[in-house]
């Protein structure tokens, strides 16, 4: 292994520079999940660029394949990368600032992309290093409902490999993890999530008869905190759960009750029984409450993912190679995260391990998170998140 680490620091600042600007470009011209077109053809053009043969999967997905020249093998590892963006309006002021209006990578996905095509030029170079075969896969649609996993696998494209996929590989950048460090979490690390939409209706009226009105707004107020004791009375409070509501309308007035309110919100935990319990019962309250209230509801629940298992040999593995790599300092125990990805539907099918890159270099221009307008990270991340990969992509193959 210290012979191939050599092998990748010699090559490691021409390819983060290649992958500096491939992150650029993406983050130029972000795209919406399942829009993924230009985003799409660019990856296939620098796949093309090194010679590496792909396929197409998903709509806008891209699935290329290496083969290790070491000996014959029929192992193989899956590197998966997220390739859409959010409907954000980008606020930095940067000279690679979205182009798209409305729409802007503030979720890493385009370091993610630029990451697994350095990861690709260097793996290719390194082919005599590994028996075997990487697939590269360029996944779309992982920020919105039911996400481009699914697809990916419905697609039947990695049936053919099944028995011999050694491992599901993916990262996420973390502006919470000092950059140069790694995080892994063994077990359950991210949460499932299911998303609610209800529209309660009632009958408006003047602020001063709400006794010849049926109140939206003080159903609402009283379902929230109803549906709350799910959480905080029915849950294993072992067990990490969530209930969010991060919309809330009722377009009244100072003196005008109003005939109907709007609420969105997501159900999180890590835990998949109790996932179909507790979705069954906030259900349940959701229509009958408001209805005993003189209330009528109409409710859509969308299934979201699953909660995300990192295989413990995989984990366990992982840290013990970065560790001998670069010291105990550079792996971090991470801890649960209750964020959602659709990289879970890989974990409930094949061996699979998701960790964390870190980001955060302490600088002012790195200190917002995921999902903010403001959202930005420490390219020189790519000088842990590449040999990594790579590494740890190697020593599976040839194990």
């Amino acid at each position: 292994m210290n012979q191939l680490i050599s092998l990748i620091d010699r090559k490691l600042k021409e390819v983060v520079l290649s992958a500096i600007d491939d992150r650029r470009h993406l983050h130029r011209h972000p795209e919406l999940s399942f829009q993924e077109f230009e985003t799409s053809a660019y990856i296939k053009k620098r796949l093309e660029q090194m010679d590496i043969p792909f396929r197409e999967v998903a709509g806008t997905g891209v699935v290329g394949v290496l083969e290790g020249k070491k000996g014959a093998s029929d192992n193989v590892v899956v590197l998966r990368a997220d390739i859409d963006a959010l409907p954000i309006l980008e606020k930095n002021e940067l000279d690679y600032r979205s182009t798209n209006t409305g729409v802007m990578h503030a979720c890493g996905h385009d370091f993610h992309t630029a990451n697994l095509l350095g990861v690709a030029a260097l793996l290719k170079e390194l082919r005599s290093e590994f028996a075997g075969k990487v697939l590269l896969l360029f996944q779309p649609a992982e920020e919105k409902i039911p996400g481009g996993a699914i697809q990916v696998l419905d697609s039947g494209i990695l049936d053919s490999f099944a028995n011999n996929i050694k491992g599901v590989l993916g990262l996420h950048v973390s502006p919470r993890l000092q950059l140069g460090k790694v995080g892994v979490c063994s077990g359950r690390f991210m949460a499932s999530s299911d998303e609610f939409y209800i529209r309660i209706s009632g009958r408006g009226g003047h602020a001063a008869e709400p006794h010849l009105a049926v109140d939206p707004i003080m159903i609402a107020v009283q379902l929230l905190s109803t549906l709350q004791q799910i959480v905080s009375r029915k849950a294993d409070p072992n067990m990490p759960s969530v209930l969010t509501f991060g919309r809330f309308e009722g377009r009244g007035a100072a003196n005008v009750i109003p005939s109907e309110v709007y609420l969105e919100g997501t159900f999180r935990t890590l835990d998949e029984k109790w996932r179909a319990e507790a979705v069954k019962q906030i259900e349940a309250v959701i229509h009958a409450l408001p209805t005993a209230l003189g209330a009528t509801v109409d409710l859509e629940i969308r299934r979201g993912y699953p909660t995300l298992f990192n295989n413990p040999q995989l984990a366990g593995r992982a840290k013990e190679l970065w560790r001998d790599i670069w010291g105990s300092d550079s792996v971090e125990d991470s801890a649960v995260w209750m964020a959602a990805e659709d990289f879970a539907y890989y974990s409930h099918q094949y061996p699979s391990l998701f960790v964390l890159v870190g980001t955060d270099a302490g600088s002012a221009d790195t200190r917002y998170g995921l999902h903010n307008d403001r959202f930005n990270l420490d390219e020189r991340a790519f000088f842990t998140s590449i040999p990594a990969i790579i590494s740890f992509t190697i020593d599976l193959l040839n194990r």
